[in-house]
């Protein structure tokens, strides 16, 4: 399971505009989000994703970069990127499933073609949202089993205003023994 406070798993994948991705050398203001979604299949991250892109200057004002990460390989990646129609936010493609499992994203098989028509990808990873603060630990984790009722990013921005002004720390990060 994943703590706030404790360090964010490794992730480096390559984007599509943007050069390498490295989690672990980025260096945001405030925070570092990543945004995990499932796919080009997948009609509703593709409605997520363009609700992000209308945000991203919010965002960025704020000290937030973004990046939206998915197990596409790169054409299907371009693909999204292309439906979603904004270049300032960044894609990962090629995300493992072995990466996914260390950031505690649940797991799907390949079902066939959505209702939009595009082939599943054999195995994808199920979306998750995770804030990452510059020193690399984590700071709010969600992730999604299913594509529906992911955290809104209207929230997210006031969420990470609140957390500014008052200094708000990470929450859910105590361990349990007994």
């Amino acid at each position: 399971m994943l703590i706030p406070t404790q360090q964010a798993p490794s992730l480096a994948v390559p984007t599509l505009a943007h050069g390498d991705f490295t989690l672990a050398h980025q260096k945001p203001q405030n925070f570092t989000m990543v945004v995990f979604f499932r796919g080009l299949h997948c009609p509703i991250c593709a409605t997520y994703l363009k609700d992000l892109t209308q945000k991203i200057s919010e965002f960025e004002a704020l000290g937030v970069e973004c990046i939206a990460v998915s197990s596409d390989p790169r054409d299907r990646a371009e693909q999204m990127a292309e439906k979603v129609g904004s270049s300032k936010l960044r894609y990962g493609y090629d995300f493992s499933i072995a990466q996914a499992r260390n950031w505690g994203l649940h797991i799907s098989k390949g079902r066939g073609k959505t209702s939009i028509g595009v082939e599943e990808l054999a195995l994808y990873a199920e979306p998750g949202m995770f804030l990452i603060r510059p020193d690399n630990s984590l700071f709010y984790v969600s992730s999604q089993s299913m594509p529906f009722a992911r955290p809104s990013f209207a929230d997210m921005l006031g969420a990470v205003r609140f957390i500014l002004e008052k200094n708000y720390p990470a929450r859910g990060d105590v361990v349990y023994e007994k």
